[in-house]
């Protein structure tokens, strides 16, 4: 079985059930077992990055079904932890026999200090020629070009924007490009976080330090570009869209377009020539979201759109409003779904380490969702008055009767039971009405 030769790239949720098919799909496509290995440089500054390896072991096993193996890259130059020589080369050793390598969240910044000369770059290179699937996602993804931008040391530092060398993988497949993952970010509300939360005048600002060839590839999150370098093609997958941006003017590329490698090669003119069929669009302050035009010819458009939430936040949203109205509705079997499926969800989000205190507050949802279940299995979750309803009714029955044959003492007791039980009863020219006491 000869080895494909594909670059996947990911704007995000790259661990995240959003991928879930598109891992399962390339896996498929190399021999069995699979080679696969977790290029885990990026994130080897974080004090969890363990936990990181082990939560990204754990969503290959579980959710596409494959073992992969961490490099164990956290670091291949001393600092002020020394690097162990043996280490690197058994990692470097474990990525150049992988079919499949994983790179994914953490600091591009980081990532390429501790690549400098270092083989990696070529080993990635030597893939892309000769066979193996590269899939880098969210900040290793940011390497991947000839340029990049330390975009988070901008965002949280307040860096001024600067162009970095990036590792320039993909001019060895003829693709002039800065890589801008999370392209649609809108973290910031009131202020503009897209393109990896530059932002608008930031971009501008990084794309004057570019050359004249160099554009911006822009991926959205939970979305990504399957680069397949034999057929000539690129598919976008996921849940966005993939932009090529040439300064002023963007082609915006939805889920299911396929595009030809030229294009990506050559986007200058080969969109060009196109230009009166796709959608151009002109970047501005407006941060509202267009959709894309239908694609013509060989880069097509497909209207599909996933239901899988595309974030935990999204899928917490959604469980928590289902809770809530099957709890108004007092439909008990529904309250439980609801609460069950939140859990589903925050496993299945688990390893996706992208999510901020996402987590942390849909395990307070759940908790309170268990509470308030808690409280109707005490109070009950029907409505009082269907259970209670009938015995009122015989009672007043019973107390009808006996007034009419002016046996009060009787009607008394029947009075007091009802005051004890704080059901009150009140008549009028319409009938006797009777009320239970609020919750």
């Amino acid at each position: 079985m000869s080895i494909p030769r594909i670059l996947t790239i990911m704007g995000s949720g790259e661990t995240a059930p959003t991928m879930v098919t598109t891992h399962r799909t390339l896996t498929a496509m190399l021999p069995k077992p699979v080679k696969a290995t977790v290029l885990d440089t990026p994130y080897g500054f974080q004090e969890n990055a363990p936990e990181l390896a082990v939560r990204t072991v754990d969503y290959f096993k579980t959710s596409i079904n494959i073992d992969i193996e961490v490099a164990g890259l956290v670091r291949l130059h001393d600092t002020h932890i020394a690097a162990d020589p043996v280490a690197v080369e058994r990692g470097l050793r474990a990525v150049t026999e992988a079919d499949y390598v994983f790179a994914g969240p953490g600091s591009p910044t980081y990532a390429l200090r501790q690549w400098a000369g270092s083989p990696v770059a070529r080993i990635i290179t030597d893939k892309l020629h000769n066979g193996g699937i590269v899939t880098f996602a969210s900040a290793a993804a940011l390497t991947l070009g000839k340029s990049t931008v330390p975009v988070y040391e901008i965002y949280k530092v307040g860096q001024d924007v600067e162009r970095l060398d990036g590792l320039d993988i993909l001019s060895s497949i003829g693709i002039n490009a800065a890589v801008i993952p999370h392209y649609d970010n809108s973290e910031g509300g009131n202020h503009d976080t897209r393109f990896c939360y530059l932002g608008e005048t930031r971009l501008q600002l990084f794309e004057s330090m570019l050359d004249d060839d160099t554009y911006v590839l822009g991926i959205d999150e939970h979305t990504g570009l399957v680069i397949n370098i034999d057929s000539a093609e690129a598919t976008v997958v996921g849940n966005g869209t993939v932009t090529i941006r040439l300064r002023s003017q963007s082609f915006v590329f939805e889920t299911g377009a396929v595009i030809p490698l030229a294009s990506l090669q050559n986007p200058r003119v080969e969109l060009s020539l196109q230009g009166s069929d796709i959608e151009k669009r002109t970047q501005g302050t407006n941060f509202s979201k267009t959709d894309s035009s239908t694609a013509p010819n060989d880069i097509q458009s497909s209207s599909t759109v996933s239901s899988t939430p595309s974030s935990l936040e999204e899928a917490l949203a959604i469980h928590v409003e289902a809770f809530d109205i099957a709890l108004q509705n007092r439909d008990a079997d529904a309250a439980v779904r609801s609460a069950l499926a939140l859990e589903s969800s925050m496993k299945e989000w688990s390893a996706d380490s992208t999510q901020s205190d996402v987590a942390d507050r849909a395990r307070a949802a759940l908790r309170s969702m268990i509470s308030q279940l808690g409280d109707a299995a005490v109070q009950g979750v029907q409505d009082p008055r269907s259970v209670v309803g009938p015995y009122v009714e015989a009672m007043l029955a019973v107390r009808a009767t006996v007034r009419a044959e002016k046996r009060y003492d009787l009607s008394d007791v029947i009075r007091d039971a009802f005051a004890a039980l704080n059901v009150e009863v009140r008549d009028t020219p319409n009938g006797v009405e009777w009320q239970l006491p609020a919750n």
